[in-house]
């Protein structure tokens, strides 16, 4: 069993230990479900394209990866 907090931002860092057991890196997608109550994070097979971080990001480019990424066209 893992135990994080949650920051500021909502976010959470998952343990080191959770992620090697479900072999979570970097760019994986994960899914998070209400399960009785408690929310269940798991591995998707589902990938979705990093792009590069910056202020030259706009959102056109967001939603192009993202149409991308689900095998639409433009």
């Amino acid at each position: 069993m893992g135990i994080t907090k949650v920051t500021r931002n909502y976010q959470i860092t998952i343990p080191s230990d959770i992620r090697k057991k479900l072999g979570i890196k970097v760019g994986d997608v994960l899914v998070i479900e209400i399960e009785d109550g408690k929310a269940v994070i798991k591995k998707s097979d589902l990938e979705l394209p990093l792009l590069p971080g910056g202020k030259g990001l706009k959102v056109e480019d967001i939603e192009e990866a993202i149409r991308r990424g689900q095998g639409e066209e433009e």
